[in-house]
């Protein structure tokens, strides 16, 4: 258990936490392909204090985190995690804070890596909120009987912006369904299911992730219950740190922020452009 008022500072000590929040929840997103789906081949390994997941050559999740923050990022370790990747068929991505310093960014330079994305990671003390009439308004937990209706809201909701993701997110219920640590939320307006989002949970940690809304019950008030659901169920579970990461500058960031999200730092994905000797 943590203690909620303790005092949070956006520094290393925070960027270890998130991080390691958001890898142990890809990681443990892999296990549970890997148990649903045997044949996929989806694994994850630490190395140097980062988790580089592998679930599958197209998956968003394919990536590595927390790399050089828990340990000074050596050549000796890219080695290895790149050749993870590599055997696999996979491209080389790690999510970097800029907490890993001048260094680690300036090896990844080096070794022909470049910027592909930005992202803001935001955060917030964990609080019960208050209880509110939310009218109309449902939001539950979901088990692995309703997974594929969680995920043809989720799918819905996301592909309206993003279509390549059509593909992974089929089977991204019984996936999350299956996954330690994480739980399932439906909102629905009337009874109808209108918006999906998960909560996954690690070392006090709560990470709302996953979060979309179908497009024709948009402007609703489903996220914002969604939101309010899941900070009440992470402050039941003994969480005392929230967090959420949204594209810089985005309609996400900003609802994060009104709800008293803010900035701890702007990450950075690196992708590798050219293919490591002995390869």
């Amino acid at each position: 258990m943590y203690d909620n008022r303790a005092m949070l500072f956006a520094d290393l000590g925070l960027s270890r936490r998130l991080e390691r929040a958001e890898g142990h929840a890809c990681a443990q997103f892999a296990e549970s392909r890997r148990r649903v789906y045997p044949a996929s081949g989806a694994m994850w390994m630490e190395c140097a204090g980062a988790y580089a997941v592998f679930d599958g050559v197209d998956s968003p999740l394919t990536q590595s985190f927390g790399l050089g923050i828990f340990e000074e990022l050596a050549p000796t370790s890219l080695d290895v995690i790149e050749r993870f990747f590599l055997d696999r068929g996979a491209s080389v991505l790690h999510e970097v804070s800029p907490l890993a310093g001048v260094a680690a960014l300036d090896l990844l330079c080096a070794r022909q890596y470049r910027p592909i994305e930005i992202s803001n990671v935001l955060y917030r003390a964990v609080e019960k909120p208050p209880a509110s009439d939310q009218g109309n308004i449902r939001v539950r937990v979901t088990g692995p009987a309703e997974a594929q209706l969680w995920s043809s809201i989720s799918r819905k909701g996301w592909t309206h912006e993003h279509p390549e993701l059509s593909d992974f997110l089929l089977k991204v219920g019984a996936i999350s369904s299956a996954r330690e640590h994480s739980v399932c939320f439906l909102a629905e307006v009337d009874d109808r299911p209108g918006a999906a989002g998960v909560l996954c949970m690690h070392n006090g940690v709560a990470l709302f992730g996953g979060s979309a809304t179908i497009p024709e019950l948009r402007r609703r008030g489903l996220q914002a219950a969604l939101l309010e659901e899941r900070m009440r169920y992470a402050f039941d579970q003994g969480c005392n740190l929230a967090m959420m990461v949204a594209e810089a500058g985005s309609n996400s960031q900003r609802n994060a922020e009104r709800k008293g999200f803010r900035m701890a730092y702007t990450r950075t994905k690196w992708r590798l452009f050219r293919e490591p000797r002995g390869r």
